[in-house]
């Protein structure tokens, strides 16, 4: 198994919970519902669109195929993923490894809105597929030369989509967000909470 096992409570089924996900970030949403994967193990995926696949697609089938993945390795567990794609327009941004690349996402979202796109699926113990899409709209302020310099001297932005992270700096540059703040962080917790519920595995 890929990453690290931790303790955590059961489904009332008995079905322990698997998160499909190396993502730090969506290990401390899950905590804030009350939720401890019993273990993590990241799918490893190809990540590359289709060509010209439309944003909320490709958020949607990056979850699922990532849950399916893992399912393969644990059966009889809850297999938990998450996907989550900054669009503008149609084009899907990347997730930054270089500062190039971050400068050129916060080019294309300085002054505008744009949307994030953050999908879920659940696999129960049975082998169902449950999936929801949490659909945000988030705004920058005009960027300045200087705000972009110091976002970028912070490293926040790398590999993360879009270029930035709305739980760190960024916060300051965003003037407006319409939908779910933990579904841009990476992980829409009201869709999750409702999945896991579904499956009868408890949380907050």
């Amino acid at each position: 198994m890929t990453g690290a096992a931790t303790a955590g409570s059961s489904g009332e089924l008995g079905a322990q919970l698997v998160l499909a996900s190396a993502s730090p970030r969506r290990l401390d949403l899950l905590a804030q519902i009350g939720v401890v994967p019993d273990a993590v193990d990241p799918a490893e995926i190809d990540e590359m669109p289709d060509k010209a696949e439309q944003p909320h697609l490709y958020a949607a089938r990056m979850a699922a195929e990532k849950a399916q993945a893992v399912a393969a390795r644990h059966p009889g567990r809850l297999i938990l993923s998450g996907d989550t794609v900054v669009a503008a327009g149609r084009r899907i941004l990347p997730k930054t490894e270089t500062e190039t690349e971050a400068r050129a996402c916060l080019d294309i979202l300085s002054g505008r809105r744009h949307r994030v796109l953050s999908a879920v699926t659940l696999i129960d113990a049975k082998g169902q597929a449950r999936h929801k899409l949490s659909t945000s709209i988030v705004t920058f302020k005009r960027l300045h030369p200087e705000e972009v310099a110091a976002y970028l001297a912070s490293g926040e932005w790398r590999g993360k989509a879009g270029g930035y992270a709305i739980q760190g700096q960024a916060a300051g540059l965003i003037r407006a967000l319409q939908g779910s703040h933990s579904g841009v962080v990476g992980l829409p917790l009201y869709e999750t909470r409702a999945l896991l519920r579904a499956a009868g595995y408890p949380c907050g």
